[in-house]
Formats: structure tokens, sequence, C-alpha cells
């Protein structure tokens, strides 16, 4: 269900979030979707040589799931994406469970602006992704 709160109704310290099991259907549906069929995402034995040991998933595709926060439950519908700020902290694997988190931590009155910072977190809480957003809310 996709919430539609009023601006007015928005308060500094408002949180929302949303949790899904990343799978490797969700990686190369989203490779193919963007076309980034970088190695490290969807072949098992180069990914083997990097860094990582393993596949990983698009950084981009946990972001995802902050607009997924931002544009269904708060602020949700009629929300406008203006900008985002993201810090890759720590890959993200086949079978993790991510938590993406957005936390209100200003409210701009005059443009109806409002910024959030936003997380992604691992099954074992790690910081995956932290960063900070700014929306337009009707």
């Amino acid at each position: 269900m996709i919430q539609d709160i009023k601006f007015a109704d928005i308060n500094v310290g408002d949180k929302a979030s949303m949790s899904k099991t990343v799978s490797e259907y969700d990686i190369y549906t989203f490779a193919g979707l963007t076309g980034d069929f970088n190695p490290v995402h969807v072949n098992a034995e180069f990914a083997k040589t990097t860094m990582f040991k393993e596949r990983i998933a698009h950084g981009m595709l946990s972001a995802g799931f902050i607009s997924a926060v931002l544009g269904t439950t708060l602020p949700g519908a009629n929300t406008i994406y203006l900008g985002q700020e993201l810090e890759f902290k720590s890959p993200v694997k086949i079978g993790d469970t991510v938590t993406a988190t957005v936390e209100v931590i200003e409210k701009i009155e005059a443009k109806h602006r409002l910024i959030f910072r936003t997380t992604v977190t691992n099954q074992d809480g790690k910081v995956v992704i932290d960063g900070k957003a700014t929306v337009r809310k009707k």
C-alpha cells in the first residue's frame, strides 16, 4: 500500500524503512534494465579474482530501495526526488537482506522540501550505504 503523507504532517525525526533479500534474479534483472553487466556482478569466475571473492550486487540496486521508501512510504505519493548523496561503505552479496531507512533531518517549509538521512544496512546491522536525500513534497 502506498502512503501519501501530507507535508504538514511530517516532522523532523520521522522514519520509515523497508527490507529486501537480494537474489541472483534481482542482480540479473537490474543488469538487464540498466545495461550494467560489469562482471563483478554477473560473472562468478571473474568475481572470484576480485577483492570481494564473489559476485556483489550493483550499488545502485541497493540505493534504489531508498527511492522505494521515499516514493511509497515516507513521504510517499506525490514526492519528487530532487537529489541524493551516496557513500558505498560495504558490498551487498546474493542472499543478503538489506534494510533501507530514511529519516527526516530537516524540513524547509517555504519550498516544501525535506532532507533525509538515508542508510542501507545488511542483516548484520552493518551500514552498506550512507547518504542524504532531498525531496519536494506536494
